[in-house]
């Protein structure tokens, strides 16, 4: 069987599915290099010649690995994405859902605050947002507003709130970082995390008992009796609340 063949970085040629650790472990060594200029020099710091001396290897290895300076982008991107997942902590069953919100909106801050240079090239591009990385945070994030949802205390649509919570964040980190050091305040963190959990969360819980049958209850005692349903969509509605807040 015809051994693999070696590229000029060292690296083992193979398939897409079946990366061999030199590769990854080259890959990574790029990766850190382009972080490490990012944050002592900025994005311009942040050349193919430049990463590559970093690295101990030649330009055209990056270009071999990532494509192009973008593609390094994406990867040190993705990089932080995964390394702000990483420092997640995701309690399934929060006491309080609030604070629970409370507690992932200042990870989100604090990890910006600590990660300026790296955070910034993140959140600098819209497509980013197609990161797997990133969407599992948002999944993350989802998964709050859904027990929040289910407590009665969200007060806006689900997608809704995600957006708001994550705009609120990210601007919020953006905006320090843009001031003089003469300029920034740290009461703004905090008055833009209470006007988000206001937007997003009522003062007092719509539901009152959690999970269906509370829910259906809710719904019906404030199902108004002017509604654009038809009366037999009314009708069926009722039965239906009825049977789950009885049997939920």
């Amino acid at each position: 069987m015809p051994s693999p063949s070696r590229g000029r970085d060292g690296a083992t040629a193979a398939g897409p599915d079946t990366a061999p650790p030199a590769r990854e472990l080259t890959r990574q060594r790029v990766i850190e290099a382009a972080i490490a200029l990012l944050t002592s020099g900025g994005r311009d710091a942040v050349t193919t010649r430049a990463v590559a001396d970093a690295a101990g290897l030649q330009p055209p290895a990056i270009y071999r690995l990532f494509g192009d300076k973008d593609g390094l982008l994406d990867a040190v991107a993705e990089h932080g994405f995964a390394t702000f997942l990483a420092s997640k902590q995701v309690d399934p069953d929060p006491r309080d859902p609030i604070e629970d919100l409370r507690a992932g909106w200042d990870v989100a801050v604090e990890f910006g605050l600590a990660n300026p240079a790296l955070y910034t090239l993140m959140y600098s591009e819209p497509a980013r947002s197609g990161s797997a990385a990133f969407r599992t945070g948002m999944e993350i994030l989802m998964g709050r507003i859904r027990r929040l949802a289910a407590g009665g205390w969200l007060r806006v649509d689900e997608e809704l709130a995600a957006q708001t919570i994550h705009a609120m964040a990210r601007g919020a980190v953006l905006t320090w970082l843009s001031l003089p050091e003469d300029r920034r305040d740290p009461a703004l963190f905090t008055t833009l995390r209470e006007s988000m959990v206001a937007a997003v969360t009522n003062q007092e819980p719509a539901v009152r008992d959690a999970g269906p049958a509370g829910a259906a209850r809710a719904l019906r005692a404030a199902l108004p009796e002017q509604t654009p349903l038809s009366s037999a969509e009314r009708y069926l509605l009722r039965e239906w609340l009825n049977r789950l807040a009885t049997e939920g």
